[in-house]
C-alpha cells in the first residue's frame, strides 16, 4: 500500500533544483536555499533536491545532507521533499538514511552504479533499499536499470515503493507496466512519473497512457512557461500545449541535444541569467558554450513572449 504521508501530495508541478556552488566551487548554500524558496513560492508541488539535475553524483556524502536539510527547511512542510539516493546498495541505504535524518519525504532511486544488473539484482537491489529506510521510494528507470512489467509488479508489493519514474521513453513498454500493475495489484495506487530530460515535449503522449506527473527542468530557471504548460496539459489545452512545444521546448530539446551534459549544464546556466548566481556544473560536466547560452538566452525570451499571446 501507498503511504498517503507523500504519494497523496505529488499532485502538481514537480520542481528539480540545481545544487549551487560558488567561486571555490565548494556548496553555496545560501544560493540554493534562496533558489527552492523561489520553486517552492513559484508554485512547486515538490521538490526533488540533490537528483539528477542536483548533481547527486557530484556531492559527498556531507554536502548530500547538507543540501538535503536546507530544502526541508525552506520548504517548511508546505510541499514534501524528496532526495536522490543511488550508488550500490550499501552507499545508496547510506544516503537514504542521511535524507531520512535530514527531514526528507521520500527517495528517488538512482540507478546501480556501473553494473548492468538483471532483473532478479534489482528487484533484491532496491527492496533492500526500501528495507533499510522509513522513507518512501520511487524508483528511477533509465541507463542500466531497465524493468519488465513482471519485476515492476514486484517492486510495487514492496510496501515503500510507491512509483516508478521512467527516464526510458519507451511507451510501449510503460503501457505494458502500467497493465501489469493495474491486472496483478487491482485497487494498488501506485504512481508514475515521466522522468525523461525536458519532459514537457513527451507530455501528451505519456497523458495518453494515463501518466501525468513529470518532472520539469525548466521550472528550474522559467516557472512561467513550465507553469503555463503544465496547467494547459492537465487542463487539455492542446492549442497551448502545441504552442509552447513549437515555440520553446522543441527548440530547446534541440539545443540540448548538442552538448553532452546538456541537460544540467543548460540549466544551471538558465537559472544564473534568470538572475541567481548559482555557480558552475561540477567536473565531469562541463559548461555550455557561450553561443549555447545566448541561444539560451533568446529561447527563454521567446517562450515568455508565447504566454503574453495567450
Amino acid at each position: 500500500m501507498t503511504s498517503p504521508a507523500l504519494a497523496e501530495r505529488l499532485d502538481g508541478l514537480l520542481f528539480f533544483p540545481v545544487t549551487a556552488f560558488g567561486p571555490d566551487g565548494g556548496l553555496d548554500l545560501d544560493a540554493f536555499r534562496a533558489h527552492v524558496r523561489a520553486g517552492v513560492e513559484a508554485g512547486a508541488a515538490a521538490v526533488f533536491a540533490c537528483c539528477g539535475t542536483g548533481e547527486f553524483h557530484a556531492l559527498s556524502p556531507e554536502e548530500f545532507r547538507a543540501c538535503v536539510a536546507a530544502a526541508v527547511e525552506e520548504s517548511a512542510g508546505r510541499v514534501p521533499v524528496v532526495a536522490g539516493a543511488g550508488y550500490g546498495t550499501a552507499l545508496a541505504v547510506q544516503y537514504a538514511r542521511l535524507a531520512e535524518e535530514a527531514g526528507a519525504d521520500g527517495l528517488l532511486a538512482m540507478p546501480p552504479y556501473l553494473v548492468v544488473p538483471g532483473q532478479e539484482g534489482m528487484l533484491r537491489h532496491y527492496a533492500a533499499l526500501a528495507a533499510g529506510t522509513g522513507l518512501d521510494v520511487i524508483v528511477y528507470q533509465r541507463d542500466n536499470a531497465v524493468f519488465t512489467p513482471e519485476t515492476v509488479v514486484e517492486l510495487a508489493k514492496v510496501p515503500n515503493i510507491i512509483g516508478l519514474k521512467d527516464g526510458l521513453g519507451d511507451l510501449d513498454l510503460m503501457q505494458r507496466i502500467i497493465s501489469a500493475v493495474r491486472t496483478e495489484l487491482p485497487g494498488q495506487d501506485f504512481l508514475y512519473f515521466n522522468g525523461l530530460p525536458t519532459a514537457e515535449l513527451t507530455g501528451l503522449a505519456y497523458r495518453g497512457i494515463g501518466v501525468l506527473l513529470y518532472s520539469s527542468a525548466v521550472f528550474a530557471f522559467s516557472p512561467e512557461i513550465a507553469l503555463a504548460f503544465h496547467k494547459a496539459l492537465t487542463t487539455g489545452d492542446d492549442a497551448t500545449v502545441n504552442k509552447l512545444i513549437d515555440g520553446f521546448y522543441r527548440p530547446l530539446v534541440n539545443l540540448r541535444n548538442q552538448g553532452r551534459g546538456y541537460a544540467v549544464s543548460l540549466v544551471k546556466a538558465g537559472v544564473r541569467m534568470r538572475g541567481l548566481d548559482v555557480g558552475e556544473v561540477r567536473p565531469p560536466l562541463s559548461e555550455p558554450s557561450a553561443a549555447h547560452v545566448k541561444e539560451l538566452a533568446d529561447l527563454i525570451e521567446q517562450g515568455l513572449a508565447l504566454l503574453g499571446d495567450r
